[in-house]
Order: structure tokens, then sequence, then C-alpha cells
């Protein structure tokens, strides 16, 4: 993803941060204990915390210190119940997850009814994606999900093409034998994007929802979603003084609601053709010790889907 100056952000300010317990909901818990086989909660915390060492050797983003990686992001979106109806509509449709990381929202969805065998993850870091097949105890013969690493501001990875309205030119690729996104164009009926766009400064965020566009299908109900760090009002984070906490910082380029509808409604898609639902909500963020008691981060959580 073409980070600037990133381990600096990160490394500069280890002291506007605290370590994080590991805190599992009841049905997060469940669920890790089932895709992991074991049947104790203390060797799982224990993997966990393991598998959090060696992914902050191979990047350390705020993500991995708070544990999002064994978090259930995917299922916690309104429009969850949205993708499980598409593929029992369609049961060929084609799911991209974007910045998979552990790939923890792919087995989410698996366990939830959706074909392994329909399912692209990719990541910058497949160090990640290796990393969690220790934490799941899986293999790519147990865990048939094509995986492909690769950089979505590489225009020779995502592709140039524009938005597809109508029945894609080429027929469907094989997925086990991609290199790269650039041949899903037109092909894609769901991409998840949750802890991604705001890795960007505004213009990549723009070049890279344009590209994600060119991947959907043009079939009605084809859709994108996911959550992300946003504001109230369109801008950079403010929210973080000096020195800023967390990856980029007071550098991180946030939309708001109706800047991020306006992209997808008539800058990436044409007008009108698709429905763009987005709600900032407010995220607690105890961690970030350097905040003034009573800031409020914010997520946007949202989904694009074509009419």
């Amino acid at each position: 993803m073409a980070e600037p100056h990133v381990e600096e952000v990160i490394q500069g300010h280890p002291e506007t941060a605290q370590e994080v317990d590991l805190a599992l909901k009841p049905e997060e818990e469940a669920f890790l204990l089932s895709t992991t086989g074991l049947a104790d909660a203390d060797a799982l915390k224990k993997l966990i915390l393991d598998m959090q060492a060696e992914a902050a050797e191979a990047f350390p983003y705020p993500c991995i210190r708070r544990f999002d990686f064994v978090k259930c992001k995917i299922s916690r979106l309104p429009c969850y119940g949205q993708l499980l109806s598409l593929v029992k509509d369609d049961p060929t449709a084609l799911l991209l997850d974007i910045g998979c990381c552990f790939g923890t929202d792919v087995r989410k969805a698996i366990a939830d009814g959706y074909p392994a065998n329909n399912i692209i993850a990719s990541d910058l870091r497949p160090d990640f994606w290796h990393i969690g097949h220790k934490l799941f105890m899986s293999d790519p013969a147990t865990f048939p999900v094509t995986f492909v690493p690769g950089d979505v501001l590489d225009k020779t990875f995502i592709g140039t093409a524009p938005p597809v309205y109508d029945v894609p030119p080429l027929q469907r690729p094989e997925l086990r034998s991609l290199r790269g996104l650039a041949p899903l164009a037109g092909h894609l009926r769901a991409i998840h994007a949750s802890n991604f766009f705001h890795l960007f400064t505004e213009a990549n965020q723009s070049a890279v929802a344009h590209a994600l566009g060119a991947l959907l299908a043009p079939t009605r109900g084809s859709m994108v979603f996911g959550t992300h760090v946003s504001r109230p009002k369109k801008g950079l984070r403010t929210e973080a003084p000096p020195p800023a906490p967390g990856y980029l910082g007071n550098r991180m380029f946030c939309h708001d609601a109706q800047s991020w509808m306006d992209l997808w409604d008539g800058e990436v898609f044409r007008k009108g053709t698709v429905r763009v639902e987005a709600q900032i909500v407010e995220q607690a963020r105890e961690d970030l010790v350097v905040l003034n008691p009573g800031v409020t981060f914010y997520q946007l959580v949202w989904c694009v889907t074509r009419l």
C-alpha cells in the first residue's frame, strides 16, 4: 500500500499508546475456539499473544497491538446479512477481502456459509496471511481461499479499467492462477474493505475506490462495504494533538459521511447507479494515552450497492 514513512510514525511515538488487554466477546471466543480447534480458552489466549508478537515483528500496525486481527469486523457490519443473502441467491458470487490481514473476516464468512472456493483475500504483507494459518492451524489445502498479495497502488496489480455497466467482457478468471486483481474487473459480486481506506491520502483513497469499483460486477446487488476511521467533517484527523498517536497520526485523511457518499455516487460510479449508505459512529480508544479526556474518535460504517 506504499505507506510513506510509516515505520517512523509508529516507532517514533511509542509513549503515546499503551498495551491493550486481550478481551474477547463470548461469540468471538466461541468462533476462535471452533476455528482453531482448541478446547481451552487459556491455550487460545496464549496462541493469540504469540501470534500478536510475531505479527508486530512483521509490521507494527496499531490494529495488531489492539488485537483487531482476531475481531470479526465483517459480521458486525449492518450489511453483513445482505452479503450472505447475495451468495444464497448466487452460489457462484465472488467475494474479495482487501487488506485481509490474518484472514479472520473471511473465515467468519465461511463459517456462516460463504463458499471458501469463491473468496479471494489480498494484503500488501503476505506475512500476515501466513501467521493467520498458524493462528487458525490451517494450510492452503485445508483452507482453500485464494490469497493474492500485492500493492493496490500498483496499477499493474489492481488494473486501470473503468467500472463495468454491462456484461463483463471476459470469462471469469481461474482464481488459482491470479497474480494480481486486474483480471477480476467486472467479476466480483462483493468487496469487503475494513480498517483499510484510512491508510491512504485523499488522492489515493479516490484512486483505490475507482480501482475497486472497476472490479465490481454490474449485476444488481453487487456490493462494496466496510468501515474505517472517519471524522464528522472531512479533513485531516485533528483529534490527536502532537505527538500524533497511532498510524499516520494527524496526517491521516478522513472522509465524512457525505463526502464518502459523493465519492462513490457520481465519481466512482455514474450518478444514480449505486445506493450508498454511510454512517459515522463513535469509537472508543482508551489505548491512546496522550489524548485529553473526552476526545472522541470516529468510524465510518458504509455500504455501496449497485442498482
